[in-house]
């Protein structure tokens, strides 16, 4: 089944990617596998490859950690069939984190909101099936920093958008797919 644009929402290791990664299997055809994740540190570099060794080896990576429906709209080809967009917690982090320290929450949104707009052109331009994969971090506790809360209030706003331009948005729980939309 076609589904357009899927949204998969989640905690951290819920299973959001195992089952973006299910879900592009299933569709068949050529797979585009956005990672926007930056190996700051040896256990990222640890995780990134991890990752990496799960994909299935016929898939096409692009790394777009920014800027990244630029990267994708010169990286698609008409023979693509789905694109797995895995993270945008990730490119939320590279975005803000980017800002000035005394960038403000309608700073950070701006500029997350501007790389989910982008991402949404080169999606409606794209004939592929796109999976993107988002933590949902709106449900603990209020962080304690302002940048954490920062962060959490403009990846919650990015994730409203990308929900109301999806056809499907599911919420992994312990590995288990629920439908939201």
């Amino acid at each position: 089944m076609e589904y357009g644009l899927t949204l998969i929402l989640g905690g951290a290791r819920s299973g959001k990617s195992t089952y973006a990664e299910q879900l592009a299997t299933a569709r068949g055809g050529p797979v585009l596998y956005v990672a926007t994740a930056e190996a700051w540190d040896e256990e990222m570099r640890v995780r990134i490859a991890a990752h990496k060794a799960q994909r299935p080896p016929d898939w096409r990576t692009l790394e777009a950690p920014r800027q990244t429906g630029e990267a994708l709209a010169a990286a698609l080809t008409p023979e693509t069939a789905v694109v797995l967009v895995d993270c945008l917690t990730l490119l939320a982090n590279n975005v803000i984190i980017a800002l000035p320290e005394k960038a403000s929450e309608a700073d950070a949104t701006t500029a997350l909101m501007t790389e989910v707009e982008s991402l949404l052109a080169t999606y409606r331009a794209s004939t592929a099936e796109w999976i993107i994969v988002s933590n949902e971090v709106g449900l603990g506790i209020v962080p304690a920093y302002p940048l954490g809360r920062l962060y959490r209030d403009a990846l919650g706003r990015a994730n409203q958008r990308l929900a109301a331009a999806s056809n499907r948005v599911l919420l992994m729980v312990a590995g288990l797919p629920l439908t939201v939309k």
